[in-house]
C-alpha cells in the first residue's frame, strides 16, 4: 500500500516537473545556505581555537609599571619593577606550573648578503615550555648558557626563510648588533596571534645575553615582562591572586597603593575572542535558516494549489473507498519527497560551495557532520510540517463537494 502510494506521489510530481522544481528550489537554496554558513562560521572558530593554543594555555603575562617624569606618565613597561628573583618566587608558588622572565626588544640580524629585523626575547629554557613551542630542528639553550651569557639563539620560521632561504640555519652564525650569535635551533611555526602579529618572526636569546651584551638594563636583574602557565584552568583564580599577593608583598606596597605592575589574563581574552566566533557562527546559521523557512511557506503553497486542482481527484478516491489517512499520507509524501530531495541537492550545493570559498579565499571552514545532520534535519522536518496543512485540508474534502468541484 504504502509503495502504491509512493509511486502514485511521484507520478503526480513528475506531471507538473517544472512547478515540482520550482517547489524545490527554495529547499535547495535553504539547505545550501545554512550549510556553507555553518562551514564558515566553524572555520572561524576552528580558527581562533587554532591561534589560542599556539600561544599556551593558561597563560599570565605579568608587566612591569609605568614611571612618572616631569609629569609625564609612560605606560605599562616603563619602570623596572620586575626582576629574575620575582620570577623565581612566583616559580614556587603551588598553582603556578612554568614561569620564564622575558626581556623583549627589536634587534637587526645579519647573516651574509641578508639581513632582517625582528622582535628579540631574551629568556630562559622554559620559556619553550610556557608557550607551548616545540623546535622543528636543533636544540634549544641550557640553564648553563643563561648563567655564562652565551652568544647563541634560536630562531623562528620567518627569520630562517628572510635570512638563510632554503639554507639550513642550524650551526650557522649571524650577527646581532655587531655581535656574532650562534644558531643553535629553528622554532616550529606558530603563526599568527590574536593580536595579528606574526609569532613566528622571532629570535630567542638567553636572558642573560640580552640583558648585558644587546640591550642593557637599569639594574643587575630587572626584566620587563614575566610569562607564567598555571597547573590548570582551575587554578588560574588561584595562581592569579597568589602572585598579586606575592608581588605586593616582595615589592613592600602597603594597603591602600596601587599595584607597580599589570597582570594580564591571556586565557580571558582568549575566552572572549572564542566566544565572539561561537556567536558569529550561531549568528550566520540563524540568517541562513531564515531561507529554510521561505522554502518551507513554498512547499505549502504549491501542495495547496495542487489540492485545489486534484479536488476532482481526491473526490473519486474517497468515492471508491479511499480513507482520509490514505489521501493525507499520499500529499504528505508528495511534501517529503520534494523536501528530502531538495536537501540532498542543497547539502551538494552547500558543501561545493564552502569548498569554493576555501579554494578562493584560503579562509578555514570546516565540514562537520554534526552540521550536515543539522540542515538535513531541520530541512525536512520544516518540509514535514508545512506540508501537513495541504494534505489534512485535502484529506477532509467532502467527497460529494468534491465530485461537483469544477
Amino acid at each position: 500500500m504504502f509503495y502504491a502510494m509512493l509511486g502514485e506521489a511521484w507520478q503526480a510530481m513528475g506531471a507538473n516537473r517544472l512547478r515540482t522544481f520550482l517547489t524545490m528550489l527554495g529547499m535547495v537554496i535553504g539547505v545550501g545556505a545554512v550549510v556553507l554558513m555553518m562551514a564558515v562560521g566553524q572555520g572561524a572558530q576552528f580558527a581562533v581555537k587554532e591561534t589560542i593554543s599556539s600561544m599556551g594555555s593558561n597563560l599570565f603575562i605579568l608587566v612591569s609599571g609605568s614611571s612618572t617624569a616631569g609629569g609625564v606618565r609612560t605606560g605599562s613597561g616603563g619602570a623596572p619593577t620586575l626582576t629574575v628573583a620575582d620570577a623565581e618566587a612566583i616559580a614556587e608558588l603551588p598553582s603556578v606550573k612554568y614561569v620564564a622572565p622575558v626581556h623583549p626588544g627589536t634587534t637587526q640580524m645579519v647573516y651574509g648578503s641578508n639581513n632582517w629585523s625582528a622582535s628579540t626575547y631574551g629568556t630562559i629554557p622554559s620559556y619553550l615550555d610556557v608557550r607551548a613551542w616545540r623546535l622543528e630542528s636543533g636544540y634549544p639553550f641550557t640553564d648553563s648558557d643563561v648563567r655564562s651569557s652565551t652568544r647563541v639563539a634560536l630562531i623562528g620560521k620567518t627569520v630562517a626563510q628572510n635570512l638563510f632561504g632554503d639554507e639550513d640555519p642550524v650551526g650557522k652564525t649571524i650577527r646581532v648588533r655587531q655581535s656574532p650569535f650562534l644558531i643553535l635551533g629553528v622554532l616550529a611555526a606558530k603563526g599568527q596571534s590574536l593580536d595579528g602579529r606574526d609569532q613566528d618572526d622571532t629570535l630567542l636569546i638567553p636572558l642573560t645575553t640580552a640583558q648585558r651584551k644587546v640591550y642593557g638594563t637599569p639594574f643587575q636583574g630587572a626584566v620587563r615582562l614575566v610569562m607564567v602557565q598555571a597547573e590548570s584552568a582551575q587554578a588560574m583564580p588561584i595562581a592569579e591572586q597568589a602572585m598579586i599577593d606575592l608581588l605586593r608583598q616582595r615589592h613592600r606596597l602597603r594597603e591602600g597603593i596601587d599595584n607597580d605592575f599589570s597582570l594580564r589574563n591571556l586565557a580571558a581574552v582568549a575566552d572572549s575572542a572564542a566566544e565572539t566566533a561561537r556567536v558569529m557562527s550561531m549568528l550566520l546559521g540563524a540568517i541562513a535558516s531564515v531561507s529554510l523557512l521561505v522554502g518551507g511557506i513554498g512547499i505549502m503553497n504549491i501542495m495547496l494549489v495542487s489540492v485545489t486542482e486534484r479536488t476532482r481527484e481526491i473526490g473519486i478516491r474517497l468515492a471508491i473507498g479511499a480513507r482520509q489517512r490514505d489521501i493525507l499520507m499520499q500529499f504528505l509524501l508528495e511534501a517529503i519527497i520534494i523536501s528530502l530531495a531538495g536537501c540532498f541537492i542543497g547539502l551538494g550545493f552547500g558543501i561545493g560551495g564552502a569548498l569554493l570559498v576555501n579554494y578562493l579565499t584560503e579562509s578555514m571552514v570546516v565540514i562537520s557532520g554534526s552540521s550536515v545532520l543539522v540542515a538535513f534535519g531541520v530541512a525536512a522536518s520544516v518540509g514535514i510540517f508545512f506540508g501537513y496543512y495541504p494534505a489534512h485540508k485535502a484529506a477532509q474534502l467532502d467527497p460529494i463537494e468534491a465530485l461537483r468541484y469544477q
